[in-house]
């Protein structure tokens, strides 16, 4: 029984291993910081899920897979949310080629609320304006 599990632990750990030098790879070989983003995220998140679950098999302690099986939930709950968050940081910076996008909803949305922004300081100024003459009709300085 300890020789089996012993192999099954080398296999998980062999692949999430592999798992993650395929992402290291696709960091290297893509041409573009989505694809780049896409190939650290993916292959990495499998590729950790795997070795700790070899590691948990491995030492066989229920502390030991408890603390494990937190890490890759924590992966999994802050991953792809880092990943967006950096590739729409890259996007507002310009570096994200539009050539290589076959769709692009975040430019419809960006200009979607830059409309709304506008929209709102049109509107704010239109209720300072009207602020201003209703107290000089009142006779009175505005307040501000």
């Amino acid at each position: 029984m300890t020789l089996a599990l012993d192999i099954v632990a080398g296999t998980l750990l062999i692949g999430g291993a592999l798992l993650a030098f395929i992402a290291g790879l696709g960091i290297v070989r893509f041409p573009d910081l989505l694809s780049r983003m896409h190939a650290a995220t993916k292959p990495q998140v499998l590729g950790l899920m795997l070795l700790m679950a070899g590691l948990a098999v491995e030492l066989r302690n229920l502390t030991v897979g408890i603390t494990l099986v937190l890490v890759v939930a924590f992966q999994l709950v802050t991953g792809p949310i880092s990943a967006h968050m950096l590739s729409r940081a890259g996007y507002r910076t310009g570096k994200v080629h539009p050539e290589l996008m076959i769709v692009d909803e975040l430019t419809q949305d960006l200009e979607r609320a830059e409309k709304l922004d506008e929209l709102d300081r049109l509107e704010l100024e239109r209720l300072h304006r009207d602020a201003v003459e209703r107290e000089q009709r009142e006779g009175g300085a505005p307040d501000r």
